[in-house]
């Protein structure tokens, strides 16, 4: 994010510098473009809250900003109790018709027309809310009585295609309205969302797919756009998407019915597709696994080693590591390599579930060990003393202690390489001095 935008997002919501449309829509713009500076206005917006002396005109900033973050209950009780300014007055309509209140939203315009509000930005807002009264004649009207630049702007010519829509009208003259007001203003919600639902009805998803993502970057979003955008999701099971769509809805509106029931749907959806998914891989995987190693074309000293180690399938393979292949006897870089390939010609690794290789620890009865040797059982095996031979076995092995060495056999050891008859008598001429002796001696 860049610094000085960001600066600039809390210097337009925290100074007492001018507050108006252009503001507003510059705020609209930033985090439309980029929706990483939510984070930026949010923030801003919890400073303002949190501030001591919060004037009537600090009181309307605070309202159009939990309108544009569509948390459409405060920023109507926030403005209300604002300053009564034009500016107030218009966004108080703007949240009374977000929440579907719209003979109240009306009364807010024409008050805000009366405090000195733009005439021709009122009269397009209250057509709006005509036509969702069912008044479609009305908001015609409304709008033919407008005339000069306005009826150039992307606003006048979304709100005249959406009228022409509701009065049954020719649907290409519909689509081309649209189609130049997103000519006039690419980032315009209504007028993209207008043609998503032509693209919709017409029966091309990709198209109306790309204008409900469109259409749902600005702030505030268009409802209908979120529920419709998180439907064509739920249809692609892009099961995380149609949440975030509800969610947002949700944050401005928590008793919204459709939402929260098409919120619960796509989470559970998104549960049971992700445990199929995750059932399925697990399935595959488990097949695999359960391959026998002689199903292999593998040399005869590599088929040895692995049947002394008690190998038998590519799972046991993934439980072992390479260490622990390399410390068998007779098991060199050439049979470490041949089972590397065999593996990998399945996609699997060496040693890549050795974390699920739970080997019990052999139980010890030291109830018959004299004291000293009961004493002994944690001591380092460098104790021992061991010859360096014998000593790099235990390192192979993995052995630290003598109690972890006692809980070895005699074979145990013979199987690690270059660990032969003189070293195990060795080891075991060591622990009898101490009154131990090797599991099975």
């Amino acid at each position: 994010m860049s610094q000085g935008l960001e600066t600039d997002l809390k210097e337009i919501v925290l100074s007492n510098g001018t507050f108006g449309p252009n503001e507003i829509d510059q705020l609209s713009r930033v985090i439309s473009e980029d929706t990483s500076r939510l984070a930026t206005l949010r923030d801003s917006v919890a400073e303002l809250e949190s501030s001591e002396n919060l004037t009537p005109a600090m009181a309307v900033r605070l309202g159009v900003c939990y309108y544009l973050l569509g948390r459409t209950a405060r920023a109507t009780e926030t403005l209300r109790n604002a300053d009564g300014s034009a500016l107030a007055l218009f966004y108080l309509g703007c949240c009374q018709f977000a929440s579907g209140d719209y003979e109240e939203s009306i009364a807010s315009f024409n008050a805000a027309r009366g405090a000195g509000y733009n005439g021709d930005q009122c009269s397009l807002a209250i057509c709006e809310s005509q036509r969702y009264l069912s008044d479609p004649h009305g908001a015609l009207a409304t709008l033919d009585a407008l005339s000069g630049a306005v009826e150039q702007t992307a606003e006048y010519l979304y709100q005249r295609g959406a009228t022409v829509a509701a009065l049954g009208g020719n649907p290409n003259e519909v689509v081309a309205l649209y189609e130049r007001a997103v000519a006039v203003d690419p980032r315009h919600a209504g007028a993209l969302f207008g043609l998503a639902l032509e693209s919709d009805r017409r029966g091309d998803d990709d198209a109306a797919l790309r204008l409900y993502e469109q259409s749902v970057r600005g702030y505030p979003t268009h409802v209908g756009a979120l529920l419709n955008l998180g439907l064509m999701c739920e249809d692609l099971e892009r099961y995380e998407q149609a949440q975030i769509c509800y969610r947002r809805i949700l944050d401005g509106f928590p008793n919204h019915d459709r939402a929260t029931l098409y919120y619960k749907d796509a989470a559970a959806s998104s549960n049971m597709l992700y445990d199929e998914e995750a059932q399925k891989r697990n399935d595959r995987l488990n097949q695999v696994l359960n391959i026998s190693v002689n199903d292999f074309e593998l040399s005869v000293r590599s088929r040895n080693c692995l049947q002394k180690m008690g190998i038998k399938t590519l799972g046991d393979l993934t439980r072992t590591s390479e260490l622990e292949l390399l410390a068998s006897k007779n098991f060199g870089e050439t049979s470490l390599i041949e089972i590397r390939d065999m593996l990998h010609s399945k996609g699997l690794d060496l040693g890549q579930f050795s974390h699920q290789k739970h080997e019990p620890e052999v139980p010890i009865d030291v109830s018959q060990l004299p004291p000293e040797g009961q004493a002994v059982l944690e001591r380092p095996i460098s104790d021992l003393n061991l010859s360096v031979r014998a000593r790099k076995c235990m390192v192979r092995l993995g052995l630290a202690t003598i109690s972890e060495l006692i809980r070895k056999t005699g074979d145990d050891l013979l199987e690690c390489k270059n660990f032969g008859v003189t070293s195990l008598n060795e080891v075991r001429e060591k622990l009898t001095q101490l009154g131990l002796k090797l599991r099975g001696d």
